[in-house]
């Protein structure tokens, strides 16, 4: 593989595959289908609960308002409750409702599945890469989050 092709190609891999994924897990779903902001906003809240919707923004690298439409419709849909800060009582916490955790719960087990079934399909040589793998690909991830967006948007 070319140095020069390398960055490329790994972020087209790496696309490739969580697209798939998210092709393959929707055609399972029998509820209607979360849009992947509302996924992330839900996987945040599951990580931390009670953060406020100022603090989602930023760890989302989103508009506040597009966090604040997210938060409505997700309370809307059953999936988020927001309480009022004690500490501030114009700030909203966020907290997951048990339908949002119990959906998020199946989707992360028919997630690890649908992997499981695919990583054992491949020899042990590959099996073996992708676990060394994984300690870069997460030290790739915290440098990317940790870098500020670009001015331009397309950061």
């Amino acid at each position: 593989m070319d140095q020069e092709t390398f960055p490329e190609e790994l972020a087209d891999a790496l696309v490739g595959v969580q697209r798939l994924l998210r092709r393959r897990l929707r055609a399972g779903l029998t509820a209607p289908r979360l849009r992947g902001a509302e996924v992330e906003l839900l996987r945040l809240v599951e990580n931390r609960p009670g953060i406020g919707v100022s603090d989602a923004a930023k760890e989302l690298f989103l508009a506040g308002n597009s966090v604040s439409t997210l938060v409505n419709q997700l309370v809307r849909g059953g999936y988020l409750v927001r309480e009022t800060d004690p500490a501030d009582r114009r700030a909203a916490r966020l907290r997951l409702t048990e339908a949002a955790q119990a959906r998020l719960h199946a989707w992360q087990e028919r997630r690890a599945a649908l992997v499981a079934r695919h990583v054992a399909r491949l020899d042990a040589a590959d099996r073996d890469a992708l676990r060394a793998a994984l300690p870069a690909l997460r030290s790739l991830a915290v440098s990317l989050h940790e870098e500020p967006p670009e001015p331009d948007g397309t950061g």
